[in-house]
């Protein structure tokens, strides 16, 4: 399972928000195995209503929805580079996650004492990723040296690791995240091997007040602006109003959310967003046992989907049935989708697309 680690400066709501979307996610998803691996880390379910609309029509009480882990980082002060506070923690967890989730606080509460002792996202941003810049260049000025040497032998890989080592030098050389310059084929599968975590895709999580949960407000934009000239995205949240809701009964947390002008809790936004972030989607299987979500790769073709469910189905795989949901939701069974010319056969090189419902023939 892939892991999406949640970062930020002391006080900046992040063991807040990371308490909240842990409890409202294990409240809302009684069929799903939620587990605490430890004090700081959660396995959490990611909102989908197409489960819903499956559910009605296959008429099961056993729904499994997509999960991702959620790893509450160890808070991170000036100098973690080099060792300060639990710099060596946080740096250590960090390289262990795939997509990190960067908290930043954007209200002023003259009650919750900041770091710095004024608020300021963007220094705040800087502050973390100046930290996340050092410490990846110690990895590649440690391992420029041989890189060189190896290189002279006019080996190919070795050659192309010293490109990666020597563009990422360049990149860190000038204050920006790896993740802001582009690698393709094998400069990426280099890249990947060497564990840079600033080459994480980054999600900032603009923590405001319930005055500024529309997001409009001057703080918010700042840190809009700065995610887009690095290559990460934004989502609003008030840890304050979600850490309620998450203590709430259903009809409860309804009726709040109506009275703020809110469809969903922000958290689910911040889960489908971290989804998206690791690069994966779901798929269905629908059926009078169970309907599940099944977690793959973007990209991935029917063969590999059917692999996660077993391995078998990938070695022996046939042909993929596939329909959508929106073809259920319309034609109301299987029978009628396939009297309607809308379950289509799809073969080895199908991609899968986001939604898709499938049944898998193989032989083994």
């Amino acid at each position: 399972m892939l892991k999406a680690g949640i970062v930020g400066l002391p006080n900046v709501g992040k063991s807040t928000l990371f308490n909240a979307v842990t409890r409202t996610r294990k409240a809302q998803a009684a069929n799903y195995p939620f587990c605490t691996i430890d004090p700081n880390v959660g396995v959490v379910t990611v909102p989908d209503d197409r489960l819903a609309v499956l559910q009605k029509i296959a008429k099961t009480n056993v729904v499994i929805p997509a999960a991702i882990e959620f790893v509450d980082i160890a808070g991170l002060v000036k100098g973690a580079s080099a060792g300060e506070g639990l710099g060596n923690k946080f740096l250590s967890h960090i390289r262990e996650v795939d997509a990190v989730l960067h908290v930043v606080r954007c209200f002023i509460d003259n009650d919750i004492t900041h770091v710095e002792g004024s608020v300021d996202p963007i220094r705040d941003i800087g502050t973390i990723e100046t930290e996340l810049l050092l410490a990846d260049l110690q990895v590649i000025e440690g391992s420029l040296d041989k890189a060189r040497r190896n290189a002279k032998s006019g080996d190919k890989e070795a050659i192309l690791r010293l490109a990666v080592l020597e563009r990422c030098f360049e990149c860190l050389n000038a204050s920006n995240p790896i993740r802001s310059i582009k690698f393709e084929g094998d400069e990426a599968k280099v890249l990947k091997t060497l564990g840079m975590i600033t080459a994480k895709p980054t999600l900032y999580i603009a923590n405001v007040d319930e005055a500024g949960i529309d997001g409009s407000g001057e703080l918010v934009q700042r840190v809009r602006a700065h995610a887009k000239s690095t290559g990460g995205n934004v989502v609003v949240v008030c840890a304050k109003i979600e850490s309620e809701l998450a203590e709430l009964p259903e009809a409860d947390r309804k009726e709040l959310l109506e009275s703020m002008g809110m469809k969903e809790p922000a958290l689910n936004s911040v889960i489908r967003a971290a989804y998206d972030l690791l690069g994966l989607q779901s798929y269905f299987t629908a059926g009078e046992k169970e309907i599940r979500a099944w977690t793959i790769h973007k990209g991935f073709t029917a063969p590999q989907a059917a692999g996660v469910i077993h391995t078998d189905f990938e070695r022996g795989f046939i042909r993929a049935e596939v329909y959508t949901v929106k073809d259920l939701q319309e034609l109301k069974n299987e029978k009628s989708i396939r009297e309607a010319g809308r379950m289509r056969a799809e073969g080895k090189s199908y991609v899968m697309q986001d939604g898709d419902v499938c049944h898998f023939l193989f032989n083994v």
